[in-house]
């Protein structure tokens, strides 16, 4: 049996089955005329042709075309298929062409998961990133020709994600038929998880292998993943033999990356590694000046000294200037009367006098717990208990967030300073807190407030 009249046979069981279940025909009539003496003779993109041994046959499948393009369409996965029925004579004269009907593949991404807001044309260049732009843009105007893999590294919200979203439209804007991909290593290592489990890993693999470019984040978090590891060394090679565009963030270069294997670490480190520093001070300004024209907010209610101020002080990062921006205009219609924006009000909104930035080189992680347990109205043996309640579990997640953040300790270390834990789960809890920054304002702001209460410690 060659393996298309399998396919065909395999199919028009399926068909059968749904017109048992589906159609009002009572089980004689299905038995004798449609179960057997009928099959699938061929298949195309629009039709499908179900071949007959008698004329009464096709006349009561005639009649059931409606259930039978249901089916077809169901078991296909497909919209627009029909059906048509033939006798074997007729089908001997029409000579359907069979060759080559390929099954279509179950699409296990549903999405190309970029993110359509940002673009080259909205991320703020500076001497701190010029570097990674320029890279960036080189690797979208010529996929896979210039650097591949493009290695970007840098601290947590200095736009690394933005470039990868910004290559991604670039090409698809060039070319709407180029096959993109982005994804954190977060949800690739839970795709590879859910595709496993549902038996659609080659269907994955497949889709990957057919990318033209594949967009990764924070690859960091691929660390310990043994099976994700093997999959993802799998399509990378893949994709660098074919000449496709690998782009990659880290929080750090490749050879810093604990837990990846060396093999990885090799292959990382054969392309162009371009780093990105924290924004200086004319950069957080321009970024403060774009965040605030992308809220449709009126820029003249804000005095120069204002913005220039939080763009002094809060440099640190692009999250760290969106969230003192957000701080301020929460203060300013909450607690001031003045549809101006001056210095004054900022300082109150700031809670600072001395207008020196928040400082975090002296936390530890006890201070970071008192600080979070308390501003959530919990203790700090429940912060780092074994309950699971969402209130003490988001609190715990936030506060081993701020620990990687501001201290910058190994996993283990932070894990054995919150109740014993071991790594992966501090990978899990930073990641869980980096994707809500992205949509979460409240999560947002709360952490703003958290850090702002760290210089009186």
């Amino acid at each position: 049996m060659t393996t298309m009249k399998f396919y065909l046979e395999d199919v028009w069981g399926k068909v059968k089955s749904y017109i048992q279940k589906n159609s009002p025909l009572d089980d004689m009539i299905f038995k004798t005329y449609i179960e057997s003496d009928t099959r699938l003779g061929a298949l195309d993109d629009a039709t499908a042709t179900i071949v007959v041994s008698t004329y009464l046959q096709k006349v009561i499948l005639h009649d059931q075309l409606e259930y039978l393009n249901k089916a077809i369409n169901s078991v296909l996965e497909r919209e627009n298929m029909v059906c048509e029925v033939l006798e074997e004579g007729e089908f001997t004269q029409k000579k359907p062409i069979t060759a080559n009907p390929v099954p279509e593949v179950k699409r296990v991404v549903k999405s190309d998961g970029i993110a359509v807001d940002q673009t080259f044309e909205n991320f703020v260049v500076g001497p701190s990133n010029k570097e990674s732009h320029s890279a960036a843009l080189g690797c979208a105007y010529r996929p896979g020709q210039f650097y591949t893999p493009l290695f970007i590294y840098g601290n947590s919200g200095l736009g690394k994600t933005h470039l990868l979203n910004a290559i991604g439209n670039y090409i698809k804007g060039k070319n709407p038929n180029a096959k993109v991909f982005y994804t954190s290593s977060s949800d690739f290592v839970r795709q590879v998880a859910n595709s496993i489990q549902n038996r659609e890993i080659e269907d994955f693999k497949d889709q990957m292998y057919d990318l033209d470019v594949l967009l990764i984040d924070d690859i960091q978090f691929l660390a310990g993943k043994e099976k994700s590891h093997e999959i993802f060394f799998h399509i990378f090679n893949e994709l660098i033999y074919n000449r496709k565009q690998i782009v990659i963030t880290s929080d750090r270069l490749p050879t810093e990356i604990k837990g990846l294997e060396d093999r990885l670490i090799s292959r990382f480190s054969s392309g162009l590694s371009v780093g990105v520093d924290s924004p200086e001070f004319e950069t957080s300004l321009a970024i403060l000046k774009m965040k605030i024209m992308s809220r449709s907010v009126d820029p003249g209610i804000f005095d120069e000294d204002v913005l220039a101020y939080v763009a002094a002080n809060f440099s640190k990062d692009v999250r760290t200037l969106e969230g003192a921006l957000n701080r301020l205009l929460f203060y300013s219609i909450q607690f001031s009367n003045n549809d101006h924006i001056n210095l004054d009000i900022a300082m109150s909104a700031f809670k600072v006098t001395n207008g020196q930035p928040i400082k975090t080189n002296e936390l530890d992680t006890k201070t970071i717990k008192r600080i979070v347990a308390d501003y959530y109205g919990l203790t700090q043996a429940q912060l780092v208990s074994k309950a699971r309640t969402k209130a003490i579990a988001n609190a715990r997640h936030i506060a081993i967030y701020l620990s990687r953040k501001h201290l910058d300790l190994p996993y283990n270390k932070i894990g054995e300073e919150f109740g014993k834990r071991d790594h992966s789960t501090i990978i899990s809890a930073c990641d869980k807190i980096e994707k809500k920054l992205k949509t979460d304002q409240l999560l947002a702001r709360a952490i703003f407030e958290i850090e702002s209460e760290f210089k009186a410690s």
